[in-house]
């Protein structure tokens, strides 16, 4: 896949492209209109030195320097950059998915706005198994908000697999609150990233909005469950992260899932 006008790959296979680069360095490095959906992850700017619950035990929230902001105005500024030029390389017809929390999410939103994008569906993810509120002092966080635009142009028409999100809720529309657990260990086997999605998510996300081929980035891919599920559902695949952690973590998810695929084909 030659998409890029100068950065050499980290890795890549027959359908998957990893980019161990800072992602506003690769997006300004892309072709423009040739991805059909983008999935972002970006940073929550949650990490403000306070305390969670993680298998019964106290740990801090802190996720990374890339996980901090010094000001609100550097936050909106960093999601309407990579907003910006995530839409000049996204295809007239297709479309971006954007998860968060109430740390980053509304930012998120305005900027979509601003930046010519025009929201589709506010999605709830509502999770069975949250950790505990320690603090006692609200109520439980338990739901993460992913938000599905397109661009906001008359002309656009993004793809929306109706019939099988039906199909899948048992004959009945799908509602915009998805219920499910946080990431299994299972999916961890390799490594872990703080803020791994669970794999079907990923999955329902591609099934809905792309079609068997189609090209999918994911510009903050950390262990890249977007292109594990993008392997398995017979999508291609562009990961991009500064972090070589989390890029030969990637790595090892992607030649695991290749090797289960092609024993489950043989």
């Amino acid at each position: 896949m030659k998409f890029f006008k100068t950065l050499t790959p980290y890795f890549a296979d027959e359908t998957s492209v990893l980019f161990l680069n800072d992602t506003f360095e690769a997006l300004e490095d892309m072709l423009p209109e040739f991805v059909d959906v983008i999935f972002a992850d970006p940073p929550y700017f949650l990490s403000n030195d306070g305390i969670s619950c993680s298998g019964g035990k106290r740990v801090s929230v802190n996720k990374g320097d890339w996980d901090k902001i010094e000001s609100t105005e550097e936050k909106h500024e960093f999601n309407r950059r990579w907003l910006r030029l995530c839409k000049k390389i996204l295809k007239p017809d297709g479309s971006i998915w954007i998860s968060g929390t109430l740390h980053n999410i509304y930012s998120v939103g305005w900027a979509l706005e601003q930046e010519g994008f025009k929201i589709i569906n506010n999605i709830t993810w509502q999770k069975t198994n949250p950790p505990p509120n320690l603090a006692c002092k609200s109520f439980t966080h338990s739901t993460e908000t992913i938000l599905w635009a397109q661009k906001n142009d008359k002309k656009a028409r993004h793809f929306f697999n109706y019939p099988l999100m039906k199909e899948m809720n048992g004959g009945k529309q799908m509602k915009d609150v998805w219920t499910g657990t946080l990431t299994p260990q299972s999916e961890k086997i390799f490594g872990k990233h703080p803020t791994q999605k669970p794999l079907y998510i990923l999955e329902r996300i591609l099934l809905a909005s792309t079609h068997e081929d189609d090209l999918v980035l994911d510009p903050f891919c950390g262990s890249s469950t977007t292109g594990v599920a993008c392997k398995k559902l017979g999508r291609r695949y562009i990961g991009i992260d500064h972090n070589p952690e989390y890029i030969d973590l990637s790595v090892r998810r992607l030649e695991n899932t290749w090797q289960e695929e092609n024993l489950m084909i043989g």
